[in-house]
């Protein structure tokens, strides 16, 4: 068995509401939005206008600086709606289904018998690439880079992160074609970041082409970018490639039937979900699809497409995020409690253990997005470094930022991290900063300084 690292530094947040192993199929969703907006540095060109018809596959917009990255309709049917923001951002492109998913083909084949260019070009022509991001910036990869590796993460420890090892059952094959099409990319190795506490699924166990590692320790344990760092680190001028597991089996997908299949495992998760489940469903699918009916509707909600540290708000009837593999659903903080610091605390969770509910450990709680108070001066005080297993100083990186200080960004790792990597350091602040937002704006200027 490979060497266990064990992740000291982090914290695991116990709330209420996590999915049980229960798959629910339920019928598609009458429409499906693309959000250019997932897609950080992104200046998305459209290629349909409304009233267009197109199949699961077709280009609905493709990036200005690099056309031939192109990002597909998930399902077949009308564009109905191509929504805009402020100087006409397009913010969503919107899909009504027409039922049953009718597919762009482009060939199935065995990626053992594909040169690399011909990997790369069906990857790109069917709208899959997108799906591999780089490290570092967590954009979508450049197909003229090569990265010196690749990593997926087969687990995640994110408050009521879904099973992926349930989540991928049924998928060995399509994941190990996608493996197989993957290994084309990089001359380097291909890492498998496994849980050291319990076995694998068959799906990463058997998979051939990989090495795999074990990890241990609380989240962000389960993050590729802790994985990246312990086990081949980034530096300035190296590029490393991260997908997710249920990602590979798009792509594996794509070379066996010869498709873009955009279906996956999500979780419906937290504490206002009547029956937190499973569900198959389809990329960009309306989040009312599968919370229609299973929701506490006593209280106002907050509807999250990702988990609580690092997804996104979404309306009740907003999209499924690109990359988000569950949907959160939580109380809304709009309420406010005199004196609530006073309190001996009994239903609150408090990570630096503040209140009385320390003494039982093993509760869960039920979290809203109340921030317990407002901002405040940004001072050090220790509390990121015991939630933040890199070898990197955050408060020093953040501070760097701020004053857009690019040597000092570079020297403090600004490589090695983006925003799921901080999201920690924003949960545990007493300054109640925009840590994952600073950073963002960081990595914008450093590319920019690059470019």
């Amino acid at each position: 068995m490979s060497t266990i690292v064990k992740v000291r530094r982090g914290l695991n947040i116990p709330m209420e509401g996590r999915a049980e192993n229960v798959l629910v199929r339920k019928n598609m969703s009458e429409t499906y939005g693309v959000k250019p907006l997932d897609f950080p540095g992104l200046l998305p060109k459209l290629e349909v206008q409304e009233g267009d018809v197109v199949r699961a596959g077709t280009p609905l917009f493709y990036d200005k600086y690099r056309p031939e990255v192109k990002f597909s309709s998930p399902v077949s049917g009308e564009v109905v709606e191509i929504r805009r923001g402020e100087r006409r951002q397009i913010l969503e492109v919107v899909v009504k289904a027409n039922g049953s998913v009718e597919y762009q083909v482009f060939g199935a084949a065995q990626p053992a018998a594909l040169t690399r260019n011909q990997v790369v070009e069906k990857l790109l022509v069917s709208g899959v690439w997108p799906y591999i991001r780089q490290r570092p910036f967590g954009i979508v990869a450049n197909p003229n880079d090569t990265p010196k590796a690749i990593f997926i993460s087969c687990f995640d420890t994110a408050p009521l992160a879904p099973d992926m090892d349930f989540s991928i059952q049924g998928e060995d094959e399509n994941f190990q074609a996608g493996i197989d099409a993957l290994s084309k990319l990089t001359p380097g190795k291909i890492h498998l970041g496994l849980n050291a506490d319990y076995p694998a699924a068959s799906a990463f166990a058997k998979a051939n082409g990989v090495e795999h590692h074990y990890f241990r320790g609380p989240h962000p344990a389960g993050n590729v970018g802790v994985h990246i760092h312990h086990i081949d680190p980034i530096g300035k001028g190296d590029v490393v490639w991260v997908v997710n597991p249920l990602d590979v089996v798009i792509i594996g997908r794509l070379f066996l039937k010869g498709i873009y299949d955009a279906s996956r495992v999500i979780a419906l998760a937290g504490s206002e979900v009547t029956s937190p489940r499973y569900y198959r469903v389809i990329s960009g699918a309306q989040i009312d699809s599968i919370t229609s009916g299973n929701l506490n509707s006593n209280i106002e909600l907050r509807y999250i497409s990702g988990n609580v540290l690092t997804g996104t708000k979404v309306e009740p009837f907003g999209y499924l995020g690109f990359y988000d593999n569950m949907v959160t659903v939580i109380p809304e903080g709009n309420h406010y409690e005199f004196f609530g610091w006073m309190s001996p605390g009994f239903n609150k969770f408090s990570a630096s253990r503040t209140f009385l509910s320390r003494l039982t450990p093993w509760r869960k709680f039920k979290f809203d997005t109340n921030l317990h108070g407002g901002k405040r001066a940004y001072v050090i005080t220790g509390q990121y470094e015991k939630v933040m297993p890199m070898d990197i100083l955050p408060v020093h990186l953040i501070k760097a930022i701020l004053a857009n200080d690019i040597e000092r960004m570079e020297q403090l790792g600004i490589y090695e991290v983006v925003e799921e990597d901080m999201a920690l350091c924003e949960y545990v602040c007493t300054s109640k900063t925009d840590v994952q937002q600073i950073l963002r704006k960081g990595i914008e200027s450093l590319i920019k300084e690059l470019s």
